[in-house]
């Protein structure tokens, strides 16, 4: 979905400060903030709805930045100013335009960085230049979150090279809003740069970098680890541990690990699970006729078919549909071939024996890894009135209807969301911080389907 994006006012653009000083540097860039000069705002709202710590260990924004490309905040989040900073740097270094990070544009980045020593250009009055203005095509996370809620947002980097400690930086952006020209509404950012080492030896301090009372998220863009000494010491004081598992690269022993902290009480939330919800919806709304519904414990024969190189999308939604129909999983065998095909058995409630086959499609259909393509339920007893046959927009029905049965079926197309994107989505989780108990009873089942992997 795109958005109008609001021109963003700059209370204090990156600003370098020892790590002791960063409270400090923050309430003096609001006590020297005059809202009576001339073209200025009436009044600036000072953060203070929630924290988001962010662990980013991509360096896309950072290099951007250095490089004069991007000048916005370093959020970690690879939203419409991202995407506008990395076409412009693409089309400057003879890349393939494609406003996305991939290892071809890092590559080029980091060689940019090299070659111009601390990657910065000054003017005359020592002040950075930049190649790249603000776009005004679509919102970045600053706008969606801080339009309406003034927040504190920490990333963390983490760098590669020698250990020098961890560099601070503090800055303020207020988008400016039409309805509400008189007030800014404003975000703070911390940011912290250094080695894994660097970062691991401050995350005592982290968690006391949050606002005081206020509900604390944590987004973790990596795989989780218990283990991980930082990663345990800001879970542990946050209220909503925030992942998602479209970027997992061993997503079978990931989302156990996910299964595990949620064991262990944290409250955890997934943006890849918030994707099925309209799978979930038509699923549910095709047994909602009462001459139907009696027939949904008919069920034993299922087929997923997901986009081939992520499979959590569909491990999830079967382990919702199982989890609803109380399907306990007995067998898990990987058959591989083009489809890496994948049987799993059920035994359902009344000792039904149920089969599942979930099939990787080799296509590159969607943007998000792993996305769900078709959805197909159906019955060994012939009277059984349980056909339902749900499809991508963008893959069609095809695969689905073949073997012959479908004009029994209830066929429909799912919409894909508008919101997929995990800054859209990342907006409306910091909304809520209530435990997602629909998301934990599937992910228990989907935990013990993956148990069965090695037996």
């Amino acid at each position: 979905m795109t958005t109008s994006s609001a021109p963003l006012v700059s209370l204090q653009a990156p600003k370098d400060v020892s790590v002791a000083d960063i409270e400090t540097e923050l309430s003096q860039i609001w006590q020297s903030y005059n809202p009576g000069g001339e073209g200025s705002f009436a009044a600036a709202t000072r953060a203070a709805t929630f924290s988001l710590v962010i662990y980013e260990p991509e360096e896309t924004q950072q290099l951007l930045a250095a490089l004069g490309y991007y000048m916005g905040p370093i959020d970690g989040i690879e939203g419409p100013r991202t995407q506008a900073a990395l076409e412009v740097a693409q089309k400057a270094l003879g890349l393939e335009v494609t406003g996305k990070s991939n290892p071809e544009t890092l590559a080029k980045l980091k060689e940019e960085i090299a070659k111009k020593g601390d990657g910065i250009k000054a003017d005359g009055n020592g002040a950075k230049t930049t190649k790249y203005a603000l776009d005004t095509s679509g919102a970045g996370f600053a706008d969606a979150i801080a339009s309406v809620n003034p927040c504190r947002i920490i990333a963390l980097c983490p760098t590669v090279g020698e250990d020098e400690g961890v560099n601070a930086q503090v800055s303020a952006y207020c988008p400016v809003q039409k309805r509400t020209s008189s007030t800014l509404i404003c975000c703070e950012y911390i940011t912290l740069r250094g080695t894994q080492t660097a970062l691991d030896r401050i995350g005592g301090m982290i968690p006391e970098l949050a606002i005081a009372d206020l509900p604390k998220f944590v987004w973790w863009k990596a795989t989780p680890d218990p283990n991980h000494d930082l990663f345990k010491r800001i879970a542990e004081s946050s209220n909503c541990i925030i992942l998602d598992s479209s970027h997992f690269n061993a997503t079978e022993e990931d989302l156990q690990v996910v299964q595990d902290l949620i064991e262990s009480g944290l409250n955890v939330a997934d943006l890849n699970w918030r994707r099925l919800f309209n799978w979930q919806e038509l699923t549910a709304e095709a047994f909602d006729p009462p001459e139907r519904r009696p027939h949904v414990k008919e069920i034993d024969l299922v087929t997923i078919d997901y986009e081939k190189g992520n499979p959590a999308q569909a491990l999830m939604f079967l382990g919702w549909f199982a989890s609803r129909l109380q399907w306990h999983p007995v067998a898990y065998e990987n058959l591989g071939g083009e489809y890496d095909i994948t049987k799993i058995k059920f035994v359902g409630a009344d000792q039904r024996q149920i089969e599942v086959e979930l099939a990787a499609i080799p296509i590159a259909a969607g943007e998000i890894p792993g996305d769900l393509i078709g959805l197909r339920l159906m019955s060994t007893n012939p009277q059984a009135d349980c056909c339902t046959i749900l499809c991508s927009q963008i893959a069609g029905c095809m695969r689905m209807e073949s073997g012959g049965g479908a004009q029994n079926c209830r066929i429909e197309q799912v919409t894909p969301m508008f919101d997929q994107q995990a800054e859209n989505l990342l907006s409306q989780q910091l909304q809520r911080w209530s435990r997602d108990m629909l998301y934990e009873e599937s992910m228990a089942v989907t935990a013990e389907i993956l148990k069965l992997v090695n037996r």
